[in-house]
């Protein structure tokens, strides 16, 4: 009896140091390292010609005309799993013909601009802002936002002379989409995708965990959970507000407005989504690109279209 009895202790205190064991390899399996900062010992070198301000952590990079003799000044800000040597092709013809100055940065985590731990759907426009004071980019600018940076609330619309949204991406939990078209079209990706999305949006702890892979390319060189990690937390948690209920933020302006272009072929934003967003802010001048992928801007002169649409008006639009 007495052996039983120091045997189902000893098992306890197994069982005990086991789960200890267990939560400990946990803990470290979903918590994410600490990110690699550019310019930190150990850290990724910075590129010194093109890194110009680091007050708000933001790496320019530059295209076009000088600033100095640029009618129109851009900022044009990357997308997911990218960086600001991702720019699409402009040519010279029409950044000469127009006046173009166009700028790039990297967003936060990414490529060389710090990190940003409290990052919200906000960010993005406080840092173009921040970009726009520090390089004097004047008065009036037009920005440009692909995929994941096609989130801009809180730009504040006396300084832009318009924006460009290319297929920016929407949130299937948005307040604003009918319960039905949101289920239907997550529904429709695929379902590694589908949980990727679902572990992002209600497990934000276990996103590192979940997407832990090798890389360090220059866009992640810093670490993925500062750059492509909470760039999903960020892009599909819970929002502060509902984009569908938005203003126009031109309303009462002289030809500024919002452009939005969609491919009705692509895979990763669906159109279907997109198209409701269309049809609740009619302030948001739509063109959707038929057979055209979440890539068409890369297509040849198709980033020129899209400067012309947005630095002319509607009489260039696609």
């Amino acid at each position: 009896m007495r052996c039983a009895s120091r045997l189902s202790g000893l098992l306890v205190k197994l069982l005990a140091v086991s789960l200890v064991g267990l939560a400990a390899w946990f803990y470290q399996a979903i918590e994410p390292p600490p990110p690699r900062i550019c310019g930190s010992p150990n850290g990724p070198l910075l590129n010194p010609p093109e890194c110009g301000s680091r007050t708000a952590g933001i790496s320019p990079t530059r295209k076009g005309r000088p600033q100095e003799k640029a009618k129109h000044r851009i900022v044009y800000i990357h997308g997911f799993d990218s960086c600001k040597h991702d720019v699409p092709p402009l040519s010279k013809e029409l950044a000469e013909e127009l006046g173009v100055y166009l700028v790039s940065f990297d967003r936060a985590g990414y490529g060389e601009s710090d990190p940003n731990p409290n990052r919200t759907e906000k960010s993005t426009a406080l840092d173009v802002e921040e970009l726009a004071d520090q390089l004097g980019l004047g008065p009036k600018f037009y920005v440009i936002g692909f995929s994941m940076a096609g989130r801009l609330p809180g730009a504040a619309s006396n300084t832009l002379a318009g924006v460009g949204l290319i297929t920016p991406v929407t949130n299937y939990w948005w307040p604003g989409f009918p319960a039905n078209l949101s289920r239907e079209a997550y529904y429709n990706q695929l379902g590694a995708d589908q949980w990727a999305l679902r572990v992002a949006h209600y497990l934000p702890w276990l996103t590192y965990w979940w997407n832990t892979g090798d890389g360090s390319r220059r866009p992640t060189q810093q670490g993925e959970y500062e750059s492509l990690h909470r760039d999903m937390i960020v892009g599909f948690g819970t929002w502060e507000f509902d984009p569908m209920e938005m203003e126009d933020p031109f309303a009462g302006g002289e030809g500024a407005a919002v452009h939005l272009w969609q491919g009705d072929d692509d895979r990763l934003v669906p159109v279907k989504l997109q198209r409701y967003v269309a049809a609740r802010l009619p302030w948001v001048r739509y063109h959707e690109l038929p057979g055209a992928g979440h890539l068409f801007l890369l297509g040849d002169g198709m980033f020129d279209t899209i400067v012309k649409t947005l630095v002319l008006g509607d009489g260039e639009q696609l």
